[in-house]
């Protein structure tokens, strides 16, 4: 009975670490950094955001938690999708060593941290 349950706990150890890129890449591997331009617009802050992916493998579906986002200023929607209270981003597409950048105006500053992503290594 131990040697199955020794068996089984490996093979969904194995499991996780597939799907988890080898464990090489997490969804925390994504890198939001937000600052102030110093602009003001309509008397609200502009913020400045620098999205990395610091994992050797693209990521790909990349949802940010991105509750009660608003802007004043229009974001592309190719870089941001903005739904409900989740954030697509780059519009799925996979995020491999390149910079995502927008910016957004409004009175502070929102969390947008990463909560999801499809992994791909090779």
């Amino acid at each position: 009975m131990a040697d199955s349950t020794i068996k089984v706990f490996g093979i969904v150890f194995f499991l996780v670490l597939i799907s988890q890129g080898y464990s090489q890449c997490f969804v925390s591997d994504i890198s939001v950094r937000q600052s102030k331009t110093g602009v003001i617009v309509e008397g609200k802050q502009e913020w400045s955001v620098i999205i990395t992916n610091k994992c050797p493998c693209p990521q790909k579906n990349v949802i940010l938690n991105c509750k009660g986002f608003n802007s004043i200023e229009r974001i592309n929607p190719s870089l941001l999708t903005v739904s409900s209270d989740l954030c697509l981003l780059n519009a799925g597409q996979p995020i491999y060593k390149n910079v995502i950048k927008f910016k957004y105006v409004w009175d502070h500053q929102f969390p947008l941290n990463p909560i999801s992503s499809v992994i791909f290594c090779s």
